[in-house]
């Protein structure tokens, strides 16, 4: 993991010693992380239907020769996206995610290396709401709030537990029998694609 990559380089400001360095912000953000996949999966399925979310993205992924896209809203009120992108070879995850309609923006300041729209949603003038959090509108132009986010996540086989992803969707590949997921992750609580 290259921690020195640009979604690391914004400043970080402390009240009482005004900016950190980049040490320190690189610390930071590696805790960040560390909190992040450490609470990966706490989020409950879905059981007020007869086959939840989370079945259907691991059957789809199971039943998926090419690479299996995953895309779920969370409280963004839309359908989740669930399909299998014919691929035999190696492919960019923004090509999986093109090929099943689902359109993604980026930020002003650190372009594709994160996620800011999926779909235009959250929408520029769309208020997100997250229980026990400031209400804020998207801009777009820097990294989103750490309590309401987009997250990129790969699985490497069918079985295998979905983990974030280490690079941001401009330059990740999968391969066939991979999946590829989108989550719009609010609060404290990290749900894996589907979940």
């Amino acid at each position: 993991m290259n921690l020195n990559a640009t979604i690391f380089s914004a400043p970080i400001f402390s009240r009482n010693t005004g900016f950190r360095s980049t040490a320190a912000r690189t610390s930071v953000a590696l805790g960040a992380l560390v909190l992040l996949a450490a609470l990966s999966g706490c989020a409950p399925a879905d059981s007020g239907s007869s086959a939840s979310p989370a079945a259907t993205a691991e059957a789809s992924s199971a039943d998926c020769a090419g690479v299996a896209v995953v895309v779920d809203f969370g409280l963004l009120d839309a359908a989740t996206i669930t399909e299998c992108v014919d691929a035999t070879k190696a492919i960019p995850a923004s090509e999986t995610l093109a090929t099943t309609g689902t359109t993604t923006e980026g930020s002003v300041e650190y372009g594709d290396a994160i996620v800011c729209r999926v779909n235009d949603r959250p929408a520029a003038d769309e208020t997100v709401v997250v229980e026990g959090q400031e209400s804020f509108t998207e801009s777009c132009a820097s990294m989103p709030p750490a309590y309401a986010y987009w997250a990129l996540w790969v699985k490497a086989t069918p079985d295998a537990e979905w983990e974030y992803a280490q690079e941001g969707i401009g330059t990740l590949e999968v391969e066939p029998g991979q999946s590829v997921g989108l989550v719009y992750t609010t609060g404290t609580e990290t749900p894996t694609p589907g979940s």
